[in-house]
């Protein structure tokens, strides 16, 4: 395929974002001249969303190309024939080592285990969210029912140490930057995390419609091998991504500093790459749970373009 070269006629993507945990295409927003192709053989129309869920809408409506995608959404779209994509690229995920999502407790709780969240009231970013398939298996094998034992409120990740502080909740799911802010100022503990449940669990992943990879794999692979390049530059260049992020998220470099890219942070895989044995384990989990009315198979989701392009 030949693309075109006049200015008016240079291809555009339609992307849409969140924060946090995109450093990839964030370089490409608040450092484009690292890019060559970008601006000069494709265009990208930027469309920030407040979560992975109301992207997945927007590609089903076909309002985006391509789009942050937690592992829960794209499985529901594939089980119920709502959404078809390709898996292109990798945000960020988890490995031992990493940084895991994990429920805190005041340091003063009666709550020791997993067992003793019966009848508690337990806090979650979203209900239904990714993050809970792994949290209800921890919960069942401690005995806990998931529908029936626990009481549980919707606390977005910004408010999360607020509500167990106050006594909101009994347990609050933690995420960064949140916990490191949360664990400077201490009062709290960590009762559980996902990695008892599913040692390597991919957060945010990168989706584009199959419909419109089928039509532009040239213009997919530049996009692609645009984010294989931010995520390299993110990893080799750690001072300029805190001012990358900073730019981006306006947390303060000073925070920022105090997990991003370090061992507290959320594990990256090189240029990008899609850890498809970690989304078929989720897929595994989340049908077992009833999160997703069948087993998928997630070779579905690979397709003709996927990171990392050199």
């Amino acid at each position: 395929m030949t693309l075109p070269t006049h200015a008016q006629d240079i291809p555009t993507i339609r992307v849409g974002w969140t924060i946090p945990a995109e450093e990839a295409k964030y370089w490409m927003m608040r450092r484009p001249d690292q890019f060559p192709d970008l601006g000069k053989k494709y265009k990208i129309e930027w469309s920030q969303f407040q979560g992975t869920a109301v992207m997945s809408q927007a590609l089903q409506a076909g309002a985006l190309d391509c789009a942050t995608q937690g592992v829960l959404p794209i499985l529901q779209g594939a089980a119920n024939n709502s959404l078809a994509v390709y898996v292109v690229a990798q945000h960020v995920g988890e490995r031992p080592g990493s940084f895991s999502v994990y429920w805190a407790v005041k340091d003063d709780s009666p709550i020791k285990t997993v067992a003793d969240l019966k009848g508690k009231t337990i806090g979650i970013n979203v209900i239904g969210a990714g993050t809970q398939g792994p949290l209800n298996v921890l919960l069942k094998k401690n005995g806990v029912d998931p529908e029936k034992d626990v009481k549980w409120v919707e606390v977005s990740f910004p408010l999360s140490e607020q509500a167990v502080r106050t006594g909101r909740v009994d347990a609050v799911n933690m995420n960064q930057p949140f916990a490191a802010l949360a664990e400077a100022k201490g009062g709290l503990r960590k009762l559980l995390s996902l990695s008892e449940a599913l040692p390597n669990i991919v957060h945010i992943l990168e989706a584009c419609r199959k419909d419109f990879v089928d039509k532009n794999p040239e213009l997919t692979k530049m996009y692609v091998r645009d984010i294989t390049r931010g995520m390299k530059l993110a990893v080799a260049n750690r001072e300029e991504t805190l001012k990358v992020v900073n730019e981006q998220m306006k947390a303060p470099i000073q925070v920022l500093d105090t997990y991003l890219l370090k061992s507290n942070d959320f594990a990256r895989e090189p240029g990008a790459k899609p850890n498809f044995d970690g989304i078929q384990a989720m897929a595994d989990v989340y049908a077992q749970t009833g999160m997703v009315s069948k087993r998928i198979d997630v070779s579905v989701f690979k397709g003709p373009v996927t990171a990392p392009i050199e």
